[in-house]
């Protein structure tokens, strides 16, 4: 053999395996010096190559911002983000306040008609009246030209302590007027109505759970009891929760000391609490009812749960929404937040009554409520199906579910009596709110006098007359021709609905729910099971799917 051949035959393998070994050892010190590769590295990196790279000039962060709901759409429902734009007001709606003039108007036609003047507001100290229409905001004209409400209303709304100028036409004004209006802090109110319903009977509706809703509650509940109120009826339907303190307070004022309210539990123990009752409320001995549908969720769901699982009183009404997840509400250093869910809720019997839902189909759970609908859920408690794996007990030993809601002890059908074609047009149309509104606004002086319901329901016209007008105006201004067969079966609908909208126009919301509730069949229910005594019992098994 070639004496060249064999030296390369014996150095050539060694000079390989020490180059292999080198690679090794520097491949493994270079991966160690290397940051650590994750998603966020990779969205910076992205978002810095389209910025130095990208062909045209575009904005990263307008690209990014549009780009952070759809990450969060592939979590859970209620996973969200709020734009910096949003943030303000979105918090003003559960705070409690915010800076403002003091109004509530309308925008049925194309300018701002005031329908309410806050008591003790900025508004009211100038001397602005309902039935005031807003026709210049600081010198420029916000009437006539479509603006939306929103437009509207952003332009009222500003720091407690600046002034906004307002030129208003009054219908027994010549000119127009202008008053200078110092902004202050404005009430946002979570109760809508409380009233003695019937004799010894109080009703309290709560539109959400807000920073000052306990404080309202108990309020209510403290002058309603002063009026003779032995008993009560808590109207939660439409009201999608908002913070859970206020919904825990209320459920303490009910139950005895050492009751259980709700425990939350998250992801490896970081969210852990569980919650009961110190015994000093003020009504551990009175008589509820809690009033719920498909509306109700979060922190109603958790009230109606505790009382329910603690056997202290009646559901009434149609299953819950169904959410039984926490979140928490992060701002970021831009001042936008997202609300990220960081645990489950469960009731007292240990069940979470969160519903079902697949990650990233926010959609389908959307729709979810009308999926109940249609097959029947909304008018027969046969209907529903019960998951037995989610079946729990209550202190008494009934059976409740978990998986889907708050089933109410007492069911109550949604009630579609009196609506035809004829109604469905008339109220699609608006034209149920723009007659109420044009009424009261051509009457107002007359009304005004009007001091309780029974005092302006006197003042009305007969219901044949009122309902022959309002056929009248829907014809002549919304181009809907009478169909007297199906006005006749939508005869009692329609009027109490006019009389309930007039009420509010003049006497404020409350107003509105001592009209509207006479003609509630769900009301009429919770208030018949106050009235019986049924609310002050355990009930049996038996007794918790009666239906109506």
């Amino acid at each position: 053999m070639n004496p060249q051949i064999k030296k390369a035959a014996v150095w050539v393998p060694l000079i390989i395996a020490v180059a292999f070994s080198l690679g090794l050892f520097l491949g493994a010190r270079l991966f160690k010096s290397t940051p650590s590769w994750n998603s966020g590295t990779k969205i910076n990196q992205m978002m810095e190559l389209i910025s130095e790279e990208y062909v045209d000039d575009v904005n990263t962060d307008s690209i990014l911002e549009a780009s952070i709901p759809d990450i969060l759409a592939k979590l859970d429902p209620h996973t969200v983000y709020i734009p910096a734009s949003e943030l303000q007001s979105t918090n003003e709606v559960l705070e409690g306040s915010f800076g403002g003039v003091g109004i509530v108007f309308n925008m049925l036609t194309d300018t701002a008609t005031v329908v309410e003047v806050v008591s003790g507001g900025p508004a009211e100290k100038v001397g602005m009246l309902a039935g005031d229409r807003i026709v210049v905001v600081n010198d420029s004209v916000v009437a006539g030209i479509k603006l939306e409400s929103e437009e509207i209303r952003k332009r009222l709304k500003g720091p407690k302590g600046t002034s906004v100028t307002l030129g208003v036409r009054r219908s027994t004004a010549p000119e127009m007027l202008t008053f200078e209006v110092t902004r202050g802090d404005i009430p946002v109110t979570t109760v809508d109505a409380a009233y003695i319903i019937e004799p010894t009977v109080g009703y309290i509706k709560i539109n959400k759970f807000g920073r000052t809703t306990y404080m309202e509650f108990l309020n209510s509940m403290v002058q309603l009891r002063e009026k003779g109120a032995e008993k009560f009826v808590i109207d939660l339907r439409g009201n999608l929760g908002g913070y859970m303190e206020p919904a825990i307070l209320m459920a303490n004022e009910f139950l005895p000391a050492g009751r259980p309210i709700v425990s939350t539990h998250g992801r490896n123990g970081l969210v852990e609490s569980d919650i009961t009752s110190d015994g000093s409320g003020a009504f551990q001995s009175n008589d509820l009812v809690v009033v719920i549908d498909e509306g109700s969720a979060s922190a109603s769901e958790i009230f109606a749960g505790a009382i329910q699982d603690n056997d202290r009183g009646i559901i009434v009404g149609r299953r819950s929404f169904g959410k039984g997840l926490v979140q928490r509400q992060i701002e970021l250093p831009d001042s936008s937040a997202f609300r990220l869910t960081t645990a489950r809720y469960y009731t007292p019997s240990g069940r979470c009554i969160q519903k079902p839902y697949t990650l990233g189909a926010q959609e389908a759970y959307q729709l979810e409520i009308y999926d109940r609908f249609n097959h029947g859920e909304g008018f027969s408690a046969d209907s529903i199906k019960f998951d037995e794996n989610q079946m729990f007990h209550t202190l008494g030993g009934r059976q409740v579910y978990g998986g889907g809601g708050i089933m109410p002890d007492v069911f109550v059908a949604s009630d579609t009596t009196g609506v035809t074609s004829y109604y469905i047009k008339v109220f699609n149309a608006g034209m149920l709110h723009r007659f109420a509104f044009a009424f009261t606004d051509a009457n107002r002086e007359s009304l005004k006098p009007a001091k309780t319901v029974d005092e302006l329901m006197s003042m009305l016209p007969s219901d044949d007359a009122l309902l022959a007008l309002f056929v009248e105006y829907s014809r002549d201004k919304g181009g809907i021709a009478p169909r007297w067969y199906y006005i006749n079966i939508s005869r009692n609908l329609i009027v109490r609905q006019l009389k309930s909208l007039i009420a509010s126009d003049i006497l404020g919301q409350s107003a509105l729910f001592e009209v509207s509730n006479k003609g509630d069949s769900t009301v009429v229910r919770a208030v018949n099971e106050a009235v019986s005594g049924n609310a002050g019992k355990i009930l049996d098994s038996g007794a918790q799917l009666e239906e109506q």
